[in-house]
């Protein structure tokens, strides 16, 4: 509504301005002409009654060698004569003979007249800020016969008719002012009535949750779009609620598949590392080796962990949410990192530790969990064929322990950069992709961090950051 009123208060103006405009050409022009008829007849008279010289083209300074002045203040206009080549003989302008060597009226306008089919043709123009306008005209004998040019030049003051139009529209600005100042009050009293009920609508719809009971809207009275807009929303909170309990149960049941997925992946992890220490020790075992006992006792040593990390998930199963549960002790990561590398036989897996000894208070089970996991996924990244490479990294910094697993495998690609921790994301053909995932969430309860720097074809590094205490 105030824009329609701003917009008509600004055509109505433009428009005023125009029909100012036209009238004061129009009323110019007319009067003009009324001059124009006027001083013609009064030359003509001049011609055929008054004066007793011949009427030719050379006696025409003669005949208004006075009268020119008079007739052009009689009619408040400017006269001057030509010959019909364009030179000058009279004119009630003094200014006009301060350069008598020169033709003061063009070839153009000499055409144009003589082309003309009335001839007469009209010129403006603007000297000194002043608007001229100029006729010009044949100037004939009694008999009709062509003598000279007569051209009749006006100063058009329009002072007057402007400074009407500024009162005019001064006044018209007060009373479109005044409107437009009401069009914002009803506006505003309007749109507040209009959307009162919107607004409650809105609050409620901005109440409204998936996970408690929301309240249906009541309006006392409203339009019967309003009412068309509540009984949709009413609607929409009896579907709501429907959704709501089918959406819990279906979470409950999402959650103990997913529950189930990650027990069978983590039972999974130290399964492998069991199986390869079997076949190690199996391809390895010399019963006649002086060193078979402290071999024993190490294999004996690494099983056993791998065993109590399968007890623990077991015991965590009825607890989701906590899996696995943090038991923190105060251990050396060095250390530990060692027996957690022990699983691995493969001859490309280095361990560099920048320090022979970092405590840290830590849960044992869930530090092997993240340093087999980083491992493994390095291990199948490689090439075999290509100079295989992994670096284990272990050293602190300020009160920070950081685990460093570097290879020079296939890499990770920018697609999946952003899915790399996602659960269930994986680009192996075997297992469920929820390592990485469950690092991460062990990590972060440490209030830790783990990032990744990767380029295709050249490796992948990893770097854990977890405090000592």
């Amino acid at each position: 509504m105030i824009l329609l009123v701003l917009l008509a208060s600004i055509l109505i103006a433009a428009v005023t301005i125009y029909q100012y405009d036209e009238q004061t050409k129009e009323y110019n022009e007319k009067r003009f002409e009324r001059k124009e008829d006027a001083t013609k007849q009064d030359i003509e008279i001049e011609l055929t009654r008054r004066t007793t010289f011949a009427v030719n083209t050379e006696n025409l300074k003669h005949i208004f060698q006075n009268r020119i002045y008079e007739i052009s203040q009689v009619h408040k206009l400017n006269i001057t004569m030509y010959n019909m080549n364009g030179e000058l003989l009279k004119s009630s302008k003094p200014i006009a003979f301060e350069k008598v060597d020169e033709k003061p009226l063009s070839t153009e306008i000499i055409n144009e007249l003589a082309n003309s089919s009335n001839h007469r043709i009209l010129k403006d123009d603007t000297r000194e800020e002043v608007n001229y306008q100029s006729s010009y005209t044949y100037i004939n004998d009694p008999k009709f016969k062509r003598i000279g040019i007569l051209e009749l030049q006006i100063a058009q003051d329009n002072t007057e008719q402007q400074r009407e139009l500024e009162e005019f529209m001064s006044r018209l600005g007060f009373v479109y002012v005044f409107m437009f100042l009401i069009a914002i009050a009803l506006a505003y009293f309007l749109s507040s009535y209009i959307t009162r009920s919107i607004q409650t609508i809105s609050e409620k719809i901005k109440e409204t949750r998936l996970n408690k009971r929301n309240e249906k809207i009541t309006l006392g009275s409203a339009s019967s779009e309003i009412n068309s807009l509540v009984d949709a929303y009413n609607n929409m909170i009896d579907q709501l609620e429907d959704s709501a309990v089918k959406l819990a149960q279906s979470e409950r049941e999402q959650a103990w598949r997913e529950m189930a997925k990650q027990v069978a992946h983590e039972i999974k992890n130290p399964l492998t590392p069991m199986r390869l220490t079997v076949q190690s020790f199996e391809r390895k075992f010399n019963p006649e080796d002086p060193e078979i006992k402290g071999k024993m006792a190490e294999y004996s040593e690494t099983l056993i962990q791998q065993i109590d990390v399968m007890s623990s998930i077991a015991s965590a199963f009825s607890d989701f949410a906590k899996m696995p549960t943090q038991r923190r002790e105060q251990l050396d990561v060095i250390d530990v990192v060692k027996h957690a590398l022990d699983i691995f036989t493969e001859d490309y897996i280095e361990y560099i530790p920048k320090e022979t000894k970092i405590e840290a208070n830590l849960d044992k089970t869930q530090l092997i969990r993240i340093v087999t996991n980083l491992v493994k996924n390095a291990t199948q990244a490689i090439n075999i064929d290509k100079n295989p490479k992994i670096e284990v990294q272990v050293y602190s910094k300020e009160n920070n322990v950081l685990i460093v697993v570097s290879d020079n495998g296939k890499g990770i690609s920018e697609a999946n950069k952003k899915l790399i921790f996602e659960p269930k994301f994986t680009t192996k053909t075997s297992g469920m992709g929820l390592g990485l995932a469950m690092i991460k969430n062990i990590i972060e309860a440490y209030n830790g961090s783990i990032s990744f720097t990767s380029t295709e074809e050249i490796g992948t590094v990893f770097t854990v950051i977890l405090p000592k205490t």
